[in-house]
Formats: C-alpha cells, structure tokens, sequence
C-alpha cells in the first residue's frame, strides 16, 4: 500500500520530532551534568554523528522510494537535508565556541588549514550550506539543470564527512567505521547513476 499526502505529512511531523528532540535532550544532559570528564568533546562528537544520521537518511530516501514503491516518500529528503544542515551548524558552533572560546574566535581560520580532518569538515559545511540556501522550489527553477548538478555534490559530502568523523576521534573505534560503512553502501547503492556520469 502506498504512502498518502497525509500520512507523508504525519511522517514529517516525526522527522522534525526527531530532529529536534535529541536537541533538548543535549541541552538537558549538559545542564545536569551527564557528559564525561571532556563535555565539549562528547557535545562535539553527538552533533556530529546527529548531522550524519541525517545525511545518511537524506540518501536512503531515493532507493527506499524507488525500490519500495513510494515515490511521496521523496518530499521528506528536503526536511532530511535541512536537519543535517542544522546539525552540521551545531557541530561547527560547538566546535568554535567550546574548543576555541569566543575569545580565539581569530583561530579558526587557522584551525581549518592546518589541521586536515578540520578542513574536510569545513568543506562538508559549505557544501551543505550551498545545498540549504538552495532547496526552494524556487531555487530549482530558477538555476534549472544547474541545480541537480549542485546537489549532486550531497555525494562529495557523504565521502568528506565520514573521513572528517574518522580522521578526528584519537581512538578508533566501530561507530565511526558503521557510519563510514553505511556511506559507502548507500554509495555504492547508486552506482549506475556514477557509471553513466563517468560514460
């Protein structure tokens, strides 16, 4: 049975909940106190696989609509992708103000050239930030087949960022392979579309 109009907007309901509650929830941790010795490195690190959740979410969209018959399913991959934008905002902030301080805002630029894994974050965040300013109905007409083409780069992301998440944390451990795992199968997923673009 396929999806209704309605219920499609039930599930956007969900998503937003989704999205928003692990917020309040990282707000109430971090006022009572449930972080380790290093909160800023716990908040850091939850932002972060928050903004991945929902990029990997963004990318299943298409292949569940297509191979489970959905096709309403695609109008939740905008409100997908905007949360990974907020997400990845939150981590970029969390990052500047919890590590560096208001103080030694100057330091960032810094930050981001010398430190690689830094670097290939901050592209992630500017290709998402060109993707969210973007995502309007009237966005896609107005910049018409260039459009797809710049949301084709939601894929340089989905590499970028695993590699930012592995390169980052000091020690490895299996979730930031299970994020880099799950980006390459939903990757791999869309090999023809990657064969015709190399034909």
């Amino acid at each position: 049975m396929r999806l209704t109009a309605k219920q499609v907007t039930w599930l956007k309901v969900a998503l937003h909940l989704a999205g928003l509650l692990p917020l309040l929830w990282l707000f109430w941790a971090a006022n009572q106190g449930y972080f380790s010795a290093d909160p800023a490195k716990d908040i850091q690190h939850f932002t972060g696989r928050m903004a991945l959740k929902f990029l990997l979410a963004s990318l299943l969209i298409a292949p569940l609509a297509r191979y489970a018959k959905q096709p309403l399913l695609i109008r939740t991959r905008r409100l997908l992708g905007l949360w990974c934008f907020a997400w990845a905002t939150l981590h970029l902030t969390s990052y500047t103000l919890l590590e560096l301080g208001i103080n030694n805002l100057s330091l960032l630029g810094q930050e981001l050239v010398t430190r690689p894994y830094l670097t290939l974050g901050a592209l992630s965040w500017l290709i998402l930030l060109a993707l969210a300013l973007t995502s309007t109905q009237w966005a896609q007409r107005k910049l018409g087949k260039r459009w797809q083409q710049l949301h084709n780069f939601v894929y340089l992301v989905a590499i970028l960022a695993p590699i930012h998440y592995l390169w980052s944390v000091k020690i490895l451990s299996p979730q930031p392979i299970l994020y880099a795992a799950a980006a390459i199968g939903l990757l791999a997923w869309r090999y023809k579309k990657f064969r015709q673009w190399w034909r």
